[in-house]
């Protein structure tokens, strides 16, 4: 069974073409299941699209689950067609969050740290110019401490990319810090998901989020996985699918997921 559960498209202002171009891909790629997951709106802000080339508009919001259900409806018996949404995590609008998406029904929502508590993006590059060891350090707890807090949430199903923080800085990775195995022992216990993301290939670090290691600390605390490629292009649907599954397969998982109707479907690899 072949499922892709993290996609685009052209609401958030960065990802190529329409979500049917998606569906479409995924389709003739021979996937059963294609999760729709654009990036949400930013609901603590005042305006309604703050940041055009980063998310949707919050008067888009309902047009873009509109569309998603009613492509479920058209593709049913063609493709499985799941609602999903990429959330930003931020602990002082959690609550925001929460109620912009109760009305709706979500198979599932991703929960994505982009920024850290100072407010920079963490595909800036530029953020560790003049940074001490010891700051490098701080910003990596920083961020890990952040998904932590956004798998105790108990808002999504998915944490996305959770090493992403290396995509623009591959020396992130060797940034020594304690936060790791507290932060996947969180994750464990709440039983949210983590991604297999193969949009890192598309950054300076090159490869998946998240790598090898973390994966492999992951099955030690019983995280489930899941498979996303991240697409915004219609091209990039399913992006390594049995590349990833493989390498599951050899680190010893014996089994992935994805949701619909926010339950787990467990697949065996």
């Amino acid at each position: 069974m072949k499922f892709d559960m993290h996609t685009h498209h052209e609401r958030c202002g960065h990802a190529d073409n329409q979500i049917r171009a998606y569906i479409e891909s995924a389709i003739e790629k021979g996937f059963d299941v294609i999760g729709i997951s654009d990036h949400s709106p930013y609901f603590s802000r005042e305006e309604d699209q703050p940041e055009p080339l980063i998310a949707m508009a919050k008067s888009q919001f309902t047009s873009y689950i509109s569309e998603v259900l009613k492509l479920k409806e058209e593709y049913r018996g063609k493709i499985d067609v799941l609602l999903g949404v990429e959330s930003d995590y931020y602990p002082r609008f959690a609550d925001i969050y929460r109620e912009a998406f109760a009305p709706y029904p979500f198979d599932y929502i991703i929960g994505s740290v982009h920024q850290t508590s100072n407010k920079v993006s963490i595909f800036n590059r530029t953020r560790w110019r003049g940074l001490s060891e010891f700051e490098k350090v701080q910003a990596k707890d920083d961020y890990y401490r952040l998904i932590r807090q956004s798998a105790e949430s108990g808002m999504f199903q998915i944490l996305g990319h959770i090493d992403a923080m290396k995509g623009n800085y591959p020396e992130f990775s060797a940034i020594p810090f304690k936060a790791l195995e507290e932060t996947l022992a969180a994750i464990g216990d709440t039983g949210v998901a983590i991604e297999i993301n193969t949009s890192g290939k598309t950054k300076l670090s090159g490869g998946w989020y998240p790598s090898d290691e973390i994966l492999e600390r992951a099955l030690y605390y019983r995280i489930p996985i899941t498979f996303g490629s991240d697409a915004h292009t219609p091209s990039r649907v399913g992006d390594e699918f049995e590349q990833v599954q493989q390498k599951l397969r050899e680190i010893g998982f014996k089994e992935w997921v994805y949701f619909k109707q926010k339950v787990m479907q467990r697949v065996p690899l």
